[in-house]
C-alpha cells in the first residue's frame, strides 16, 4: 500500500546524537535533525564533501558549513564507498585521511524548515551510544551493537595513591556498567600496572555489569612503580588467549589509564601490542606540568603507545574528580568498531608473493600489464612494518627476487619497486621457480604472525613439474593462486592452486583480461584468511 506523505514533511525528520554516524541510519535519503552545542573536537569526520560513513554525521554536515554549531536540519544521502578520503580543516573540524571504506554519505541543506520546528524525534536512527535499549529485551546479552573484548590497565602505582586509586575505580566501574556488558556484548577484564602487573580478573570471569562492578569495589591497591610499558606488553601478550576468554573475530582493545607519566619505556609496548592486533587507547589524567617534564623518559610517549597517532585513541582528563562526564564519549569510542585499525584483518595481515612469468612469449607490453595487475592488487593492502607485507620474484629458467618481504613497508615504495620491475624474457621453468620462492622470499617470514600467499603468473606450459613444488609451498603454509594467460595449460594451473581448486585457479585468453579478476583475488586471499581464522 503506498501512503502519501506530502502532508507531513516533518514526519520524516530523526533526531540523532552528536555521535551518530552514517553507517548508523537505515535509508538511502534520510533527513535528520542534528543537536545544537556538540563538541567540535570530538568529531570523527574522514573525508571532504563526500564522507565515509564511519563520520559522524552532525560532524559532517557542520564541517561542509550545511549547518553550524546551533544544529538543524540535514539530509543525509546514501553513497557508494570510494578509494582515499582526503583530509581538510573547515568550520573548526580538522577531517581525516581514510585509505578506503564501503560506503560514503553526502550531507545538504534541507529547504523545508517545518522540519526545524516540528523535529519529532522518531528513533528510526540508531544511535550510536553505548547505552542500552531503553527497554533491555535480554539483560544478559547485554548490548550487541558494541563487540569487544576489553582490558583495563588501571594504574596501581604510588604516582596515582590510595585514594586517587578509588576514584580511578568509581570512573572504571561507570565505563564498564555504560557499555552494556553481556554474553553478546562486551567482555571486559582488568589488569593493575604497578611494579609487577597482576591481571585482576579475566574476560571470561565475568559476563554482567554487577559482577563486574563488584569485582573492580574489590581490588587492592598495589603501590610501586608506575611500570605501564612492562604492564601494557604482558596485557598485548597474555590477557587475550582464547582459554582466557578472548572470542574470535571481535576487536582486542586495552584502555590504559595513565595518573602523570609512565615510569618506563612504553614505546617498545605499543609495537608488540599493535604486532598481536590490539587496539591500545591511553586515557591521560593530570598531563605532567612543565616543572615534570625532565622526569619524563618520552614527552611522546602518548603517540607512541597508541593504535594509530590520529586523534582517536588518546583521551585526556584534567582530574580524577568530576568524572561522570566524561564516561558516555570514551565508551563510545570503545564501540566504534570499525575504527579498531589495530585488529588483525586480510588487509593488514598477510603477505602476498608474486610469482612473475618473464620468459619470451610474455613481451614486453604484456609484461607492463602483469605489473599493472600486481600494483592494483597489492594497492588493496595495508603495507606497513607491522602489516601486511608484498614481495616479488620474476622467472624464466632462472629466477631473480626482485624484492623481498622486508625490503620495503610502505606502500608508496612498493607500488614503486613493482614499477621498476625490469622484463627478463627467456624460458618457462615455474616448478623450479615455486622451490625457489618457498624457500628464499617464504622461507624467513614462514614463522611471523601474517598468513602467507603466492599468486603465480604464466602464459605458458611449464618446462618442468610444477605440482611436487606446488604441494611443497601449501605444506609449507603458504596458500597458492594461480593466474593463467593466453597458453597456460589449465592443468598446469589446477596443479598448483591450493584447495578447492576452482577458487584458486584463474584464466585469461588476453593480458586485458588481468585486470577483471583482481577483485576476485583481493577476496579470494580475505575469504582464505579469514577461514584460517576460524
Amino acid at each position: 500500500m503506498h501512503f502519501q506523505t506530502q502532508a507531513w514533511p516533518a514526519e520524516a525528520s530523526t533526531a540523532i546524537t552528536c555521535f551518530t554516524r552514517g553507517l548508523d541510519l537505515r535509508k538511502e535519503t534520510e533527513d535528520v535533525l542534528c543537536p545544537a552545542n556538540c563538541p567540535l573536537w570530538q568529531f570523527y569526520v574522514f573525508g571532504d564533501g563526500v564522507y565515509a560513513s564511519l563520520s559522524s554525521v552532525c560532524g559532517a554536515a557542520i564541517h561542509r558549513g550545511v549547518i553550524t554549531n546551533a544544529g538543524g536540519a540535514v539530509r543525509v544521502q546514501t553513497l557508494p564507498g570510494q578509494e582515499s578520503y582526503p583530509a581538510v580543516n573547515a568550520n573548526g573540524i580538522q577531517s581525516q585521511v581514510l585509505t578506503r571504506w564501503a560506503s560514503s554519505f553526502s550531507v545538504t541543506r534541507i529547504k523545508n524548515t517545518a522540519l526545524e520546528a516540528v523535529g519529532r524525534s522518531v528513533s528510526t536512527a540508531r544511535p550510536s551510544t553505548g547505552k542500552r535499549p531503553k527497554k533491555p529485551l535480554d539483560k544478559k546479552a547485554g548490548n550487541k551493537d558494541c563487540k569487544a573484548d576489553i582490558a583495563f590497565l588501571i594504574d596501581g602505582s604510588y604516582n596515582i595513591g590510595q585514594r586517587r586509586f578509588n576514584l580511578q575505580k568509581n570512573f572504571v566501574g561507570k565505563v564498564a556498567v555504560m557499555l552494556g556488558i553481556g554474553t553478546e556484548g562486551p567482555h571486559v577484564g582488568v589488569v593493575q600496572a604497578s611494579e609487577h602487573p597482576k591481571i585482576e580478573f579475566y574476560l571470561k570471569n565475568f559476563t554482567a555489569a554487577k559482577e563486574v562492578l563488584f569485582a573492580i569495589k574489590e581490588l587492592g591497591f598495589r603501590g610501586g612503580n608506575s611500570n605501564t610499558g612492562k604492564a601494557l606488553k604482558h596485557t598485548a601478550q597474555k590477557f587475550f588467549s582464547l582459554e582466557n576468554g578472548a572470542r574470535k573475530g571481535i576487536p582486542k582493545i586495552i584502555v590504559v589509564f595513565l595518573d602523570g607519566w609512565p615510569s618506563d619505556d612504553i614505546e617498545e609496548a605499543g609495537i608488540v601490542a599493535r604486532e598481536f592486533g590490539v587496539n591500545v587507547f591511553i586515557v591521560s589524567v593530570a598531563k605532567p606540568t612543565t616543572e615534570e617534564l625532565g622526569m619524563v623518559q618520552d614527552i611522546g610517549f602518548v603517540d607512541k603507545a597508541v593504535c594509530r597517532n590520529n586523534g582517536f585513541f588518546s583521551y585526556q582528563m584534567p582530574t580524577w574528580f568530576g568524572t561522570t562526564k566524561y564516561v558516555k564519549p570514551l565508551v563510545q569510542k570503545l564501540c566504534s568498531h570499525e575504527q579498531m585499525l589495530c585488529s588483525k584483518t586480510c588487509y593488514n595481515s598477510v603477505n602476498i608473493g608474486f610469482l612473475i612469468d618473464g620468459s619470451s612469449s610474455v613481451g614486453d607490453s604484456n609484461f607492463r600489464l602483469v605489473l599493472e595487475f600486481i600494483s592494483n592488487v597489492a594497492k588493496a593492502f595495508e603495507i606497513s612494518d607491522i602489516g601486511s607485507k608484498i614481495a616479488a620474484v620474476q622467472f624464466t629458467y632462472d629466477q631473480r627476487t626482485e624484492f623481498s618481504f622486508t625490503d620495503y613497508t610502505t606502500k608508496e615504495k612498493v607500488l614503486s619497486a613493482i614499477r621498476n620491475i625490469r622484463y627478463m624474457s627467456g624460458g618457462t621453468a615455474t616448478g623450479d621457480a615455486i622451490s625457489f620462492t618457498t624457500r628464499n622470499v617464504f622461507g624467513p617470514v614462514k614463522d611471523g604472525p601474517n598468513k602467507n600467499f603466492l599468486v603465480v603468473l604464466t602464459d605458458g606450459q611449464s618446462y618442468d613439474d610444477v605440482r611436487g613444488p606446488a604441494a611443497a609451498a601449501q605444506k609449507a603454509g603458504i596458500t597458492v593462486f594461480s593466474v593463467g594467460v593466453a597458453w597456460a595449460p589449465l592443468d598446469d594451473l589446477k596443479d598448483m592452486a591450493s584447495e578447492p581448486r576452482e577458487s584458486h585457479t584463474f584464466f585469461t585468453r588476453e593480458f586485458t583480461g588481468l585486470e577483471q579478476m583482481i577483485p576476485d583475488i583481493i577476496r579470494g586471499i580475505c575469504k582464505d584468511f579469514l577461514d584460517s581464522k576460524q
